[in-house]
């Protein structure tokens, strides 16, 4: 099977792609405690620019929705003209770049909150795993459940930093609801304990991440907004299963395929041990969504290859892949080794791990 058809260019609506490979978002913890990136960004995003489109980091819409250290923010002048220099450096480069937008409600630490406050949840129930601090790696702190005269002030966060976004250059946004995040913590009716009209219903735990995509929409434009799904993932937070996911899933992608968005991104299985991708639909949900849809999560060449090719994805993302590889694209089309970054460069640190991986070499 040729190699091909992941050189040919698309649209993905309004964003225009020069091929089918995206870079997925990589929290890399490089910024300063602010959320201002440092310069090396700059060199980091623009090496990466030969993807047919880039996906930012998940990079938070406020402090509240912080929940590691060193991750980057959208919510301060500083940090548009700090992410100003980033678009324009992969715009120099010919690459397409889009922010992936991120509150991360209960997987958080009391340390990364305003004044100590305990991080929020759709329910005061605990994550587990660990979260990046300044202190190293701790468990998530007790979150609180948000009061639902509250919700109306997350979702105008979300809409504000979708305009800073916008100030700052992007092509266009990425709304995170996947990974165990906020929005899905209200999608799952495993975190999502409410008995408000953002809780029980299927339709009532949908009801934010499309509210909250909706506002970002209002602000860009439906066709210049994507967003991002994992029905089975559950390693961040420790976050169990929805207890109907494909009709969870299902309804959602009905919904957004509506609002007639950029794309659907959706992490295909687990992140961590097992994939079992195929216990579950992906075709079915890309079927209900009914646009662009963005395969992501353990792909190598031939298996990007026929996925593309196929027609069941219309672009494929790749995470870990592009921390070693800046010249990924490159090495797919020479059919070159990957070189497979230590994992103790991935977090935290300067350039070292960051910006100094060789390029391929067909000479």
């Amino acid at each position: 099977m040729s190699a091909d058809i992941l050189f040919s260019s698309t649209m993905l609506r309004s964003i225009d792609v020069a091929n089918r490979i995206a870079m997925a978002p990589l929290t890399r913890s490089r910024a300063g405690m602010d959320g201002v990136h440092t310069p090396l960004a700059v060199d980091y995003y623009s090496q990466r620019a030969s993807s047919g489109l880039i996906i930012t980091e998940a990079t938070n819409i406020s402090q509240q929705g912080r929940g590691y250290a060193y991750t980057p923010g959208i919510y301060t002048d500083a940090h548009v003209e700090a992410w100003i220099w980033v678009t324009e450096a992969v715009h120099e480069a010919g690459g397409r770049i889009v922010m992936q937008l991120w509150h991360v409600g209960r997987v958080s630490h009391a340390s990364l909150q305003a004044n100590g406050a305990a991080p929020v949840a759709p329910s005061a129930i605990a994550g587990g795993g660990t979260v990046y601090t300044l202190a190293g790696y701790e468990p998530p702190s007790m979150p609180r459940a948000l009061d639902t005269e509250e919700i109306s002030g997350i979702i105008e966060d979300y809409r504000l930093a979708a305009r800073r976004a916008k100030e700052a250059g992007f092509d266009g946004v990425e709304v995170h609801a996947a990974n165990g995040y906020l929005l899905e913590q209200f999608l799952r009716d495993s975190t999502n304990a409410r008995e408000d009209r953002y809780g029980g219903t299927i339709e009532n735990r949908a009801r934010l991440p499309i509210e909250v995509t909706r506002a970002v929409a209002e602000v860009w434009g439906p066709d210049r907004v994507g967003i991002r799904l994992s029905p089975l993932a559950t390693s961040i937070g420790a976050t169990p299963l929805d207890s109907t996911t494909a009709d969870t899933y299902g309804y959602l992608a009905r919904q957004l395929g509506e609002l007639k968005l950029a794309y659907l991104h959706c992490v295909e299985g687990q992140t961590v041990g097992d994939n079992a991708a195929d216990a579950f639909d992906f075709k079915a949900l890309h079927t209900a969504f009914g646009g662009k849809y963005m395969a992501n999560n353990g792909y190598d060449r031939q298996r990007a290859i026929a996925a593309v090719a196929s027609g069941h994805a219309d672009m494929v993302a790749f995470g870990r892949p592009y921390i070693g590889n800046p010249d990924l694209v490159e090495r797919i089309r020479a059919n070159a080794p990957w070189f497979d970054a230590p994992a103790d460069c991935y977090y935290g640190g300067g350039a070292e791990g960051y910006i100094d991986f060789p390029v391929f070499s067909s000479g």
